[in-house]
């Protein structure tokens, strides 16, 4: 018999604790014991999420309430620049505890890359080593029994879905690629931003992060480790209307002798008997919509009127794949559990 895994969750009081927290309730092998939220500790859930009350949850606390030699499990949910320490002590005081990070703290594996891109220096450079890129269909074996798991952002969980397996088949060229991205409001946190105002941001599309965003190292590291040299990719991300969701158009180059059709079958064997990724056949069109509330992704794969050129399109939810869900799904690996665990839920739609 499986033991209960007794699980923190730190910065519960955002959008990736809450999709954290309403997934974790529904496994069957995790008991939430603790829930952080610093400017709102001493509050019951239900006063913070709405769509939580009525359930059986533990109050908001501090960092600093919490007793880690208690825990098996943290999932981290606390902002960029603040998990390095917060793991660091948790490892110091209970190093058998599993650190499950969805932010990017522990992504970047060269620290002086992780400064550049992100403005501070990383303030755990010796476990930086002990963190394994947590992208789970493409990781397992690190994955297993790893104490620190770095989750991917959404943007490169959508991209390197897409695009690992014809790089590491010679299908595409690795000089040319190009990816265009378009997410949900959500993915700009819960803090209050003035350009995330409902009539600011309600009837428009706007591009942000123009040739210089923080996923872009993260999506170039991981491809260039497939491929073994360097790839730069070039990469717009743009804001939509819309709460949750995500959607990657990435224009790649065919490498000499490779059809579209080619790309298609290779990225269909591939995935073949993975849950949560499904290739489309051909002619199908990958939707935001057809994965909200899933851990699913889709991916579609077309030819370009351009010769010798294909558009690979991603869609995921960018809550539960490009985070939460994904953080669950390596929970499940590191704890040997079924990889499906608390991640059953159907797309919502309409």
């Amino acid at each position: 018999m499986t033991k209960t895994i007794r699980t923190a969750i730190l910065g519960a009081s955002g959008y990736t604790g809450a999709d954290a927290m309403r997934l974790a309730m529904r496994h069957p092998h995790i008991e939430l014991v603790a829930l952080t939220a610093n400017t709102h500790a001493g509050k019951p859930v239900g006063d913070v999420f709405e769509h939580l009350r009525g359930y059986d949850l533990p109050r908001l606390t501090t960092l600093d309430e919490v007793d880690w030699t208690a825990i098996d499990l943290v999932i981290c949910a606390l902002p960029h620049g603040t998990t390095q320490a917060a793991t660091k002590t948790i490892r110091t005081i209970n190093p058998a505890c599993v650190v499950v990070d969805m932010s990017a703290d522990f992504r970047i594996r060269d620290v002086e890359t992780y400064a550049q891109w992100y403005g501070l220096d990383h303030a755990a450079p010796e476990l930086q080593s002990e963190a394994i890129y947590g992208l789970s269909e493409h990781n397992r074996n690190a994955i297993r029994n790893a104490k620190i798991v770095a989750c991917p952002g959404c943007f490169p969980t959508a991209a390197l879905t897409a695009l690992i397996p014809p790089l590491a088949a010679g299908q595409i060229r690795v000089d040319d690629v190009i990816i265009d991205a378009k997410t949900g409001i959500s993915g700009a946190g819960r803090g209050l931003k003035q350009g995330m105002l409902f009539a600011e941001a309600g009837e428009g599309t706007s591009p942000y992060g123009i040739g210089h965003h923080r996923h872009m190292p993260e999506i170039e590291q991981e491809l260039s480790k497939i491929s073994g040299s360097a790839i730069k990719v070039g990469f717009t991300p743009h804001l939509v209307p819309m709460a949750r969701g995500e959607l990657l158009t990435c224009h790649v180059r065919l490498a000499d002798g490779v059809s579209v059709d080619d790309v298609r079958v290779g990225l269909s064997t591939r995935y073949a008997d993975e849950p949560f990724v499904l290739v489309l056949k051909e002619g199908e069109i990958p939707k935001t919509q057809n994965v909200r509330g899933s851990n699913l992704v889709h991916i579609g794969v077309f030819k370009d009127r351009l010769p010798g050129r294909a558009i690979i399109i991603a869609a995921l939810d960018n809550l539960v794949k490009g985070s939460a869900g994904q953080a669950l799904q390596n929970v499940n690996i590191a704890f040997g559990l079924e990889e499906t665990l608390g991640l059953e839920q159907i797309a919502l739609f309409p």
